[in-house]
């Protein structure tokens, strides 16, 4: 899969949260959403509404596609339990994103960078795919012999990010595990996202 590459700055100041954790915030000096700035906006339709959840949860997740969206709401709703539940956990428990969460990379960007260059292990093997699909106690650690970089280091050492309950940190020695199913309101969102509403918007669109 394509890692984004587009202009996340952007992305940022359209929703008025430093989104991608990164150090130089993109709303210090361009605090206004991008385009016309004192121009009047107009209400936005309900579909708009739908678009821009559907567009803060990809990029929470990393700027996945449409089509990925679009599978794990399938496979959600094909399962038995309830189905924005299951969508988020399907995104929530990619492996990129537990890296993150671990605070194995700052930002999550830099988590798919790690998974895909081979640094991560999933219960002691090299797993390089970042839409791996982690499991309840499964354990994710940090290769040996990637342990001193200082993407990762400095990211461990870095305050302001808690890890998620759902979770288990062992910082020193660079592992952590999936304790359970992360539940919705457990998972430490940036911004409000409406998950019922996008799992409508891709139920009629998909």
């Amino acid at each position: 899969m394509a890692r984004y590459t587009g202009p996340k700055n952007r992305i940022a100041r359209r929703f008025g949260v430093n989104l991608f954790g990164r150090a130089r915030n993109p709303l210090l000096h361009k605090a206004n959403p991008p385009g016309v700035h004192g121009a009047k906006r107009k209400k936005k339709s309900d579909y708009g509404v739908q678009l821009d959840e559907q567009q803060k949860l990809k990029a929470i997740y990393g700027m996945l596609s449409r089509k990925q969206l679009v599978r794990y709401y399938k496979e959600a709703s094909n399962s038995k339990a309830n189905t924005p539940q299951a969508f988020t956990e399907r995104l929530e428990c990619r492996l990129d994103n537990i890296v993150y969460r671990l605070k194995f990379a700052s930002t999550i960007f830099a988590a798919q960078q790690l998974v895909s260059h081979g640094h991560i292990l999933v219960d002691g093997k090299k797993v390089d795919r970042r839409s791996f699909f982690v499991r309840p106690g499964m354990v994710i650690s940090v290769r040996t012999k990637s342990q001193n970089m200082p993407l990762v280091k400095t990211s461990l050492e870095a305050g302001g990010r808690d890890v998620p309950g759902y979770l288990s940190l062992d910082a020193g020695n660079f592992s952590g595990q999936l304790l359970s199913s992360p539940h919705t309101d457990q998972i430490p969102f940036p911004l409000p996202v409406n998950i019922p509403l996008i799992c409508e918007f891709l139920a009629h669109s998909s």
